[in-house]
């Protein structure tokens, strides 16, 4: 591997792979001080990973791979990942819904996940079979994960979510919709 880095397969199942051991960690805490922190730290790797996917891996494929439908998805399920974080982000262990939320935050990237590492129709397989330079891919993805890390883990709280996918009406919160 040039230049010390992973490749960019090899950066995203790892990201995965964290990710999903840190929800695992959340699953068995039982103190609010240290469900807290683990919720924080799986929206902080969570956004620094989903940004890094759509700045530079998802535009690489975009017009190489043989299924952009798989792309599209994948924007979508940032985007109801964001959606959750930023809820997440905002609460705390205290909260009503606060564990449902990291779970169901939980159970929607592993579908992510499963669908992008799909063996043979699967994004990451999409990519590699489109001969995308994986190796000068990690380096920018590595490189700009380092500079969001750096900003996102010494801020107070988490950006508000930017979404590409999303475009309906706002909801508003315990209001039931009337009838016409």
């Amino acid at each position: 591997m040039a230049r010390g880095h992973e490749d960019a397969i090899t950066l995203i199942k790892t990201d995965h792979r964290k990710v999903e051991d840190l929800f695992a960690k959340f699953q068995k805490a039982r103190d609010q001080t240290r469900k807290a922190a683990l919720a924080h730290e799986i929206c902080t790797e969570l956004m620094v990973h989903a940004t890094i996917e759509e700045e530079i891996f998802y535009p690489a494929c975009k017009g190489k791979i043989e299924d952009e439908n798989i792309l599209k998805e994948a924007y979508v399920e940032h985007d109801e990942a964001k959606v959750l974080i930023a809820e997440i982000s905002e609460g705390s262990p205290e909260d009503e819904f606060f564990d449902a939320k990291v779970t169901v935050l939980s159970e929607l990237i592993k579908h992510h996940v499963k669908e992008e590492e799909k063996r043979s129709e699967g994004l990451l397989a999409e990519a590699k079979a489109a001969g995308l330079d994986f190796e000068a891919l990690g380096a920018r993805l590595a490189e700009r994960k380092k500079e969001l890390t750096e900003k996102l883990t010494h801020a107070a709280k988490l950006p508000p979510p930017e979404t590409r996918s999303f475009s309906g009406p706002t909801l508003k919160r315990g209001h039931q919709v009337e009838a016409a």
